[in-house]
């Protein structure tokens, strides 16, 4: 399984968790948001990962935009959280980059948005459906994914918490591919507590 811990912002702390095993790091690149990582001049943009891949996420970005940050910042991942249509995803796709989208889930009809993007996208991602761009840290019925056919793999998004082992290891779904943890293991916007995370990761993959 996949585990992808988002919105990385201090350096320090970027170093510590690349310690982990863990596989993908997300980078918000989203102003708004409070885990927002400088465009230029971050120090953690130096940090060697031993294994990790990079995942920038962005809302409604130019694609040039996107592209430049891309490079500067060595993503091997693009995660869209806005209205970006299936053509913006073939367009990076086709320069080599692994697209994931990310989808608001509330109730069951919400699942007909990942018909247009089977085919286009890597990943899709299904979050909380709410107000906020990238994420609000609430949690949905996952029982509503029982209703999603599709060919795309997904990842399981919003409200994680270290108490939400049981819950995951319960989950099933043939298009499971990985979790993405982010706010539920943070003192503070930004600042992740590596050592929660390194217990949950023991729980749920050792008990």
């Amino acid at each position: 399984m996949i585990v992808k811990v988002c919105g990385m912002r201090e350096p320090d702390n970027l170093q510590a968790l690349s310690r982990l095993p863990i596989q993908w790091i997300g980078l918000i690149f989203y102003p708004p948001s409070p885990r927002c990582v400088p465009r230029e001049g971050w120090e953690g943009a130096a940090i060697a990962l031993p294994h990790q891949r990079k995942v920038g996420v962005f809302v409604n970005e130019p694609p040039e935009q996107v592209e430049a940050l891309a490079r500067r910042y060595g993503l091997a991942l693009l995660q869209l959280h806005g209205e970006e249509p299936p053509a913006y995803c073939d367009h990076f796709r086709r320069l080599g980059y692994e697209v994931i989208k990310a989808l608001p889930l509330a109730e069951a009809g919400d699942l007909a948005a990942a018909a247009p993007y089977q085919g286009h996208v890597d990943y899709l991602l299904f979050d909380t459906r709410c107000a906020e761009r990238g994420g609000s840290g609430k949690s949905y019925d996952w029982s509503l994914l029982e209703g999603y056919q599709g060919d795309a793999p997904f990842l399981l998004s919003g409200g994680l918490r270290p108490d939400s082992v049981a819950a995951l290891r319960a989950f099933r779904h043939p298009r499971l591919a990985g979790i993405d943890l982010n706010s539920g293991f943070e003192t503070r916007p930004g600042h992740k507590e590596i050592r929660a995370i390194e217990t949950f990761l023991h729980q749920l993959t050792h008990e």
